[in-house]
């Protein structure tokens, strides 16, 4: 394992590098040019991209997870050498982690080399780009206006949410150490549960992350106090509870979503609701497939889709599409076409024998209706690398077909992605300020702030970005 040291020192003998900004590496010099958090973000959004935890990203790098945690974070800088090493496991140019390797020159001493001119031009050649650009623009007339009005206004900027390690620290004291408030009849734990659920639906975060340990704590007390079907229906508060912790800890990437899930579907169990047997399958079956185990993931969804479709009512069947949305999204991310589209299409089906009057809301996060199934198909051919495909979803989506900010800000992502992968940097960024104007926090992600940040480097001028990527983290 590598220490602090010898991970933000490059190694080499002969030499102090302690006073450098190069490092050479191989028959090139590595000039680191980006700040510490921009690069955490981008690694961070690179390897949950690549479904790569933070112990697989330091096994190939030879580091620890904890301190890839760190360099995540933004609180170590990598030395240049090492940046190049984690560019070349997670597949990125050097360029995105704030490296530019140029030619070693002829001299190969340790005195200190002029930083190459490629590097220092990136401004000028933005700036001496921007002008025709804007002419071309004004000359578009009407379309360039047109263009410009698919940005929102950009959303007052917001403190920075809680850094993975602190929310991880937090969900620890939920599952370890719980807090309970005192209160812990049945009414007044769902309240809580409900408001909880009000925070995550509206993309408070942080807000939720504090309250957390103390809902857990209630629940569980209330659950450890009742008896009969009370106690039944106590298992089921505190399994929404971890679920709604595991959702959590994915939008952070934590690896403690596995232990929260693990305790939210146990709880279900016991509790027998199969509706929230099913909630509980499904944030599990999401960790599976960020660990690499997405086929896992996929039978587990199956199974428990065809248990619910043997239920009787609506709630069970509407819960049984949304596992279907996410078997089929998580076949995508294994490349599995075919499933994908097979689970896509008896997710159709399901939602076409709903009858009218099914909950609008039945899990805590996706809902059964033909908007989150046209939502699902646009993250289904972004996975499948046919993102092409997904562009005829967006004409009949709008924000307003979603129902809470969360889900809007999934629909902002979704397309952000979708047009990024379709080379158009404006549509992207458009997409991006509309997830910033749905939920704030959402927007400072570290997956969308390394899309922000390769935005940062796009040939076009796009007006505002650099000030989104300040305000969403993505660039100091």
């Amino acid at each position: 394992m590598q220490n602090l040291h010898t991970l933000c020192m490059p190694r080499r003998s002969g030499c102090t590098f302690e006073a450098l900004p190069h490092s050479r590496v191989g028959g090139q010099m590595a000039v680191p040019t980006a700040g510490g958090r921009e690069i955490g973000a981008v690694i961070r959004g690179a390897r949950a991209e690549a479904r790569m935890t933070q112990g697989d990203l330091g096994a190939k790098c030879g580091y620890s997870a904890s301190t890839v945690s760190r360099v995540e974070a933004g609180t170590i800088r990598p030395a240049p050498e090492t940046l190049l090493a984690i560019a070349q496991a997670l597949g990125l140019p050097p360029q995105r982690l704030g490296v530019v390797p140029v030619q070693r020159r002829a001299d190969t001493s340790c005195s200190p080399m002029t930083p190459p001119a490629a590097s220092v031009a990136d401004g000028v050649m933005q700036a001496q780009q921007e002008a025709p650009v804007r002419r071309r623009e004004l000359l578009a007339g009407m379309a360039g206006t047109a263009a410009a009005a698919l940005i929102p206004s950009p959303a007052a900027a917001t403190p920075a949410p809680a850094s993975g390690n602190d929310l991880t620290a937090t969900l620890e004291r939920a599952l370890y150490a719980p807090d309970p408030s005192g209160a812990t009849s049945a009414t007044v734990v769902e309240q809580h549960l409900a408001a909880a659920r009000g925070d995550f639906t509206a993309a408070r975060y942080g807000h939720l992350g504090q309250t957390l340990p103390e809902l857990i704590g209630a629940a569980e007390a209330g659950r450890d106090a009742a008896a009969g079907v009370a106690r039944e229906r106590a298992h089921s508060t505190v399994a929404r509870a971890y679920v709604l912790a595991t959702e959590l800890a994915l939008k952070h990437h934590s690896d403690i979503a596995w232990a929260t899930a693990d305790r939210a579907l146990t709880a279900a169990r016991a509790g027998g609701s199969p509706v929230v047997i099913g909630e509980a399958a499904r944030v599990l079956a999401i960790t599976m497939r960020r660990s690499g185990r997405p086929s896992a993931a996929v039978d587990l969804l199956r199974r428990t889709a065809a248990d619910l479709t043997d239920q009787r009512g609506a709630a069970p069947h509407a819960v049984a599409a949304t596992l279907l949305f996410t078997a089929a999204y998580t076949a995508a991310c294994d490349r599995r076409r075919s499933d994908a589209l097979d689970l896509m299409a008896a997710a159709d089906e399901a939602i076409r024998q709903l009858p009218a009057g099914t909950p609008a809301a039945p899990l805590f996060t996706v809902d059964a209706t033909p908007a989150q199934r046209d939502l699902y198909w646009i993250g289904v051919h972004n996975a499948l690398g046919t993102p092409d495909e997904g562009v005829p979803y967006t004409a009949r989506l709008t924000a307003a077909a979603m129902p809470t900010a969360e889900r809007r800000a999934r629909l902002g992502t979704d397309t952000a992605r979708m047009w990024h992968r379709l080379g158009n940097p404006r549509r992207t960024f458009a997409a991006l300020c509309l997830v910033e104007q749905a939920a704030p926090e959402e927007a400072r992600r570290p997956a969308l702030r390394a899309l922000t940040a390769d935005l940062l480097y796009s040939p076009a001028p796009l007006p505002g970005v650099r000030e989104f990527a300040r305000r969403t983290g993505a660039a100091v």
